[in-house]
């Protein structure tokens, strides 16, 4: 089925490149399969170069070579990028990355019939380990649906939402990434104050959220509950769990997640 499919990225920033990275890792698709535009032609160049898919001119010559087609541009050019390109998106299947811009916003400004679904993908597809969050309302139609899933779940898992949730769920899993960032570089700076030398320490705090992620994923076991397990009474865990609780670790959390939704 996927060998008849050209992707291609109208825009090609770092969520766009780590979308091809991510299916081609995990050989989703081929390099020959992917195209790709973007105003700065010299990163453009760049990022095709180092992963072998073709640079385009415009969008134009993406659309004439492609069948699906990824709008990775910030949500605010949409509206420009699409209305010189109607006729020619119309016989496409649409994905959208644009954060804040669900089904309805799109329909808006696709020609009427366009099969389109509005999604927010995450960084860490580049490594096949990402998360795709995908709206429920979307007018792809089964055979288009499952073209799109073969593309993107090996390298993402895709995570339907109503649309009333898509902002959260994207923010969780979109921005989420930076946290966790922070907290690996916090971890490792304190293995550093106490000796390790900091390629160790960011190794070592790296696999364990890896490994604790994995945990809770194939498991599906409450947090809480594996928390516990690792805390023995008058442990050294439950003193590291008491200091993060004084120190508001959870309501930071919830908090980053406020200063954005609100």
């Amino acid at each position: 089925m996927l060998d008849q499919i050209n992707v291609g990225f109208i825009g090609f920033g770092n969520m766009g490149s780590a979308m091809a990275e991510g299916m081609l890792k995990t050989k989703s698709i081929s390099s020959k399969q992917l195209w790709a535009c973007a105003r700065n032609k010299e990163k453009l160049q760049g990022r095709c170069q180092a992963l072998g898919i073709h640079p385009c001119d415009d969008a134009q010559s993406v659309l004439k070579q492609c069948n699906v087609i990824i709008l990775a541009v910030k949500p605010y050019q949409l509206a420009m990028v699409i209305d010189p390109l109607k006729d020619q998106l119309k016989d496409k299947i649409i994905i959208s990355i644009a954060a804040g811009k669900p089904f309805a916003e799109l329909e808006k400004l696709l020609p009427k019939g366009t099969a389109h679904l509005s999604t927010i993908p995450n960084t860490p597809i580049s490594t096949g380990n990402g998360v795709i969050v995908c709206e429920h309302t979307h007018s792809l139609d089964d055979l288009q649906l499952e073209i799109v899933k073969k593309l993107f779940s090996p390298c993402a898992q895709m995570i339907f939402v109503e649309t009333k949730l898509l902002s959260v769920a994207g923010t969780l899993s979109g921005c989420g990434p930076a946290f966790v960032f922070l907290m690996i570089e916090a971890l490792a700076d304190a293995g550093v104050k106490y000796g390790l030398d900091r390629a160790t320490a960011y190794d070592l705090v790296s696999a364990m959220v890896k490994g604790s992620g994995a945990l809770q994923a194939e498991t599906k076991q409450h947090p809480g509950v594996l928390k516990d397990a690792v805390c023995s009474p008058k442990g050294t865990t439950i003193k590291g769990i008491s200091a993060l609780e004084e120190n508001g670790f959870r309501s930071a959390l919830i908090q980053a997640i406020d200063a954005i939704e609100q």
